[in-house]
């Protein structure tokens, strides 16, 4: 068993950062595997080194000890790359110079039947560019968005395990990834890339057997159990385990310094009180 844990260092890792880290740790732990960091920085305007320092440092308190230099995203743009350009020669990428304002508003459309859907990445895609020619070399500097029906032609469900909160074989309809997520982008005009991609190519990189990471991200998963097939990858177990919430019952953000671990280590908390606190 490999497990990893993959902050984003744009703030300070709160008590959902924590109950996530030791979920994927105690695991590895149990079954005598490895525990992996990734550092998830390919934000460049908000990643800070001071708050990947942070995070290393809270984990370490905590008790968590991992088995590899932590991966960072920021540097194997390359791999991603190389991913894209493997899905464009396939045919099943295309450029997209929509901006979210453009996507609202052709989505809530009168033709379109009303209020817009609602996938994972919000406002499912009403497919302005998906005309645009697909030929040449892999363009840059734009949106890249993946066809989602052109990219599941032949597949009927796209299937999984998931060990979690509701363990068993999953069966995606195909039908359904086409209609509730629509063409996620999978390379952003600042980015280079997107978290679907990314996390995709970085956790068959690392070899990791069991993707554990909250319930919110249930939705992601065959989006990535397809790019995985579409780019001949491996695809692991996963494992989505309950989110840690505040008083009102809203996922914890990291706007939330009350709820940093940083905060509870300044005001006297072991390592023990934290994990009191998310319920091991």
């Amino acid at each position: 068993m490999r497990t990893r844990f993959a902050p984003s260092p744009t703030g300070p890792l709160h008590l959902g950062h924590a109950f996530a880290a030791m979920v994927a740790h105690d695991m590895a732990r149990a079954a005598g595997g490895a525990f992996l960091l990734r550092i998830e920085d390919i934000d460049r305007q908000r990643s800070k080194p001071a708050w990947e320092a942070q995070a290393l440092d809270d984990l370490g308190w905590l008790g968590l000890t991992w088995d590899e230099p932590p991966l960072r995203q920021s540097g194997r743009l390359d791999a991603y790359r190389a991913a894209l350009a493997t899905l464009w020669a396939r045919g099943v990428l295309y450029p997209c110079t929509c901006q979210r304002r453009d996507i609202l508003d052709a989505a809530s459309a009168p033709q379109e039947g009303g209020g817009p859907l609602i996938g994972p990445d919000g406002v499912v895609y009403p497919g302005t560019c998906r005309h645009r020619p697909r030929t040449g070399p892999l363009p840059g500097g734009v949106a890249l968005r993946l066809d989602m029906r052109m990219a599941l032609q032949g597949i009927v469900t796209v299937e999984y395990h998931e060990t979690g909160t509701q363990p068993g074989p999953r069966s995606v309809p195909a039908e359904t990834l086409v209609r509730e997520i629509g063409d996620v982008v999978l390379a952003r005009r600042d980015f280079g890339t997107s978290y679907h991609l990314a996390v995709t190519v970085d956790d068959a990189a690392q070899g990791i057997t069991h993707v554990t990471r909250g319930a919110d991200l249930t939705e992601a998963t065959p989006i990535h159990v397809l790019l995985q097939r579409l780019l001949g990858l491996p695809t692991p177990v996963y494992h989505h385990h309950r989110l840690i919430r505040d008083g009102t019952g809203r996922r914890l953000a990291k706007r939330e310094d009350a709820k940093a671990i940083r905060r509870f280590r300044d005001e006297g908390a072991a390592p023990r009180d934290i994990r009191r606190m998310v319920g091991l």
